[in-house]
């Protein structure tokens, strides 16, 4: 589908509104940590020196210690696990920046915008806190009853919103006309529908829970139907709207967000009811789809929140069997319905990096009944119980042929092995076809044997369905989904597998030794060309050399500030060095990308402004003459190597460059003296 993307403007207003001491205050407390910087401990390592940095005129942050670092975008990104476009939506409305969206793909993208999202938003607000209202009338005394015959108190229902919509055919409308929003809104807001005689609102009669977006805003509800003269579905929710996409939106996903990152793992039930049941039995990380089955779309929302991008340890387990790099446990009734819905998880685990599970209770009770039934410490054992979804594949597989003949026990082999063909992990195969060979009565080596078959077969339909241009086995989502309005480095990822790990980070540390005098001089150089350039003269500055520095990959920032084309803006003020910054970070490649956040970031060693003011002038001065000195050092050998009798023009021309970097040199002294 196509999207708008935010104008790149809009973005950068965002960016010069959002304050990032305030944001990152409130995760993190501060306190001075020298000129123009603060610190703390950092949110995303544990750490009991502070080594998290921010420079709020600056608008960058960087962690000395893990190397996490960026502006207030990357860091609410980071912190409450958005997309770039949520984190920027979330600080627009927060800071009262109006957004607009471009036209994406040759269309108008199915994003709306910023003013009609907005008045779609709105609108569900107020619905929502109409619901709830409702829930306390005499006429919501079924959906009160619903909830108590479930073990949901008030509290409860306050806690996930739950409210009831009225039988009226027209009581929402009124209301949400009465706070001015014309038809046409209350149409594209799904609130209501089209009839012969009009419109008319879409939940009546029914208990209603909201459906909240990552960020907590309400774009959507569920309903359940209570009374018999309903001859609706038993569920009923929100259509398709611009703010509203079934296929990427989890049912409790806003509270169990912080959670499914913190424990990497997410519990995926089936209804609205199972979520609150395991949230209140202590289940945090649950979630569920909302009257759609568990698709690719979905997996993509929960990779990004668990983080499950990282293959090197997620397909290990510790000693209790849970999966080092996170896990997706899937919980399904114990019917033939649970099970197809099983199988169908099986196909999008290969989405997946973390190891994913299945959790079946055995007497076939969802979530809810047992906390019903048992209480809350049975919910928690159901989960903690939870089985490989590979095994759990493979059993319902064997499941459908009788395992006590001949002919059942070829058919178990022929349908299973191409089951644990297709686990990802190759090294789990040959377990789970030993596994297999003691569920069938065969020997190993047989089983062994069909698994390595199907194998090869799958690899060769593979190759052949391959589209040219694209990998064998890439997952259509992929955890970076291209999500970056107006932003070069948010659009990471788009077409990389789980096999794909992020490439390495450079820092400062691995390119120059603390033992090397002229390496951090030129660190220091360059994070005051980024932090404090008008403090810098614009003659000086403009004197260096392409090549001033000896580091490769200081060289490589330099090239970069150069490439800007306005440094010596930042040097004579025109521009600030917060928009310098990010002119630089916005061609900066992915090498050079995290030394400028780290370079913006370092603590100078000045304790004043005048201070600041001497480093400042004394580093480029020791540039300055290092580059001079590098330049003598160069014009003196090729001297050496050229033959005055032999070419006394060339050995003149070079002579007269030695003498004048020697001139520049005495200069640069008296000047100093």
């Amino acid at each position: 589908m196509s999207q708008g993307r935010i104008r790149r403007e809009d973005v950068e207003k965002v960016r010069e509104a959002a304050r990032l001491d305030e944001v990152v205050g409130e995760h993190v407390t501060l306190r001075s940590g020298g000129i123009g910087s603060m610190k703390g401990l950092c949110p995303f390592h544990d750490e009991k020196t502070p080594s998290f940095n921010i420079r709020p005129q600056l608008g960058h942050w960087h962690c000395f210690g893990c190397g996490e670092g960026g502006d207030v975008i990357s860091f609410v990104q980071k912190i409450d696990n958005l997309s770039f476009v949520e984190a920027v939506e979330m600080l627009a409305g927060r800071f009262g920046v109006e957004l607009r969206y471009e036209e994406s793909g040759g269309g108008r993208g199915d994003r709306p915008d910023f003013g009609t999202r907005q008045r779609l938003l709105d609108a569900h607000a107020i619905a929502e806190e109409y619901f709830r209202e409702q829930l306390a009338t005499p006429s919501a005394q079924v959906g009160r009853r619903f909830l108590a015959e479930r073990g949901f108190d008030r509290e409860a229902a306050d806690r996930f919103g739950v409210g009831f919509a009225p039988e009226g055919w027209d009581s929402l409308m009124k209301h949400l006309r009465g706070r001015g929003f014309t038809e046409p809104e209350l149409t594209a807001s799904g609130l209501v529908s089209q009839g012969q005689r009009g419109v008319y609102d879409r939940f009546r009669g029914r208990l209603v829970w909201p459906i909240r977006d990552v960020t907590g805003k309400t774009i959507g509800f569920g309903a359940r139907r209570l009374l018999e003269s309903d001859q609706g579905p038993k569920y009923l929710n929100t259509p398709e709207t611009p703010i509203y996409h079934k296929s990427q939106v989890l049912y409790g996903l806003d509270l169990a967000r912080k959670e499914i990152s913190s424990q990497h793992r997410v519990v995926v039930v089936e209804g609205y009811t199972d979520v609150m049941a395991a949230h209140l039995a202590g289940v945090t990380t649950a979630v569920a789809s909302c009257g759609t089955s568990f698709g690719s779309e979905h997996v993509k929302v929960v990779r990004r929140i668990m983080g499950d991008t990282n293959p090197s340890s997620a397909l290990r387990l510790n000693a209790d069997g849970r999966g080092l790099g996170g896990e997706v446990v899937f919980t399904f009734d114990g019917d033939a319905a649970g099970q197809k819905a099983a199988l169908r998880a099986f196909e999008e685990d290969q989405r997946f990096v973390a190891q994913t599970f299945v959790a079946v209770e055995p007497g076939g009770m969802d979530p809810c009944e047992l906390r019903i039934a048992q209480g809350d410490a049975a919910v928690r054992d159901l989960i903690e119980t939870r089985k490989p979804l590979f095994e759990f594949a493979i059993r319902s597989v064997l499941a459908q042929v009788d395992l006590d003949t001949v002919e059942g026990q070829v058919s178990g082999l022929r349908m299973a092995a191409p089951v644990i063909a297709r686990i990802r992990d190759r090294a789990m195969r040959p377990e789970y076809a030993r596994r297999l060979a003691g569920w069938l009565g065969m020997d190993e080596r047989t089983v062994l044997r069909a698994v390595h078959d199907a194998a090869r077969t799958s690899a060769q339909e593979g190759r052949h369905a391959e589209r040219p241009g694209e990998p064998v086995g890439s997952p259509s989502g992929s955890a970076g989904s291209a999500s970056g309005a107006g932003h070069p480095s948010a659009s990471g990822g788009a077409g990389q597998g789980p096999a794909d790990g992020p490439a390495p980070m450079m820092r400062l540390a691995d390119v120059v030794s603390r033992r090397d005098p002229v390496g951090q001089v030129e660190i220091q150089s360059l994070a005051v060309m980024l932090q404090v350039p008008q403090m810098l003269e614009t003659e000086r500055v403009g004197a260096l050399p392409d090549d001033s520095f000896h580091v490769p990959a200081l060289q490589g920032v330099w090239d970069v500030l150069l490439a800007t084309g306005t440094l010596l803006d930042a040097v004579e003020g025109s521009l600030g060095p917060a928009r310098f910054i990010d002119q630089v970070l916005e061609i900066a490649g992915e090498t050079v990308r995290p030394l400028v956040i780290e370079l913006a970031n370092l603590a100078l060693p000045a304790r004043d402004e005048q201070d600041l003011q001497r480093l400042a002038t004394s580093l480029l001065d020791r540039l300055t003459e290092l580059s001079i000195t590098r330049e003598f050092s160069v014009l003196r050998q090729r001297l050496q190597r050229t033959d005055a009798g032999a070419d006394p023009e060339e050995y003149q021309r070079i002579l007269g460059q030695l003498t004048a970097a020697q001139e520049r040199r005495r200069a640069l002294h008296a000047r100093d003296e």
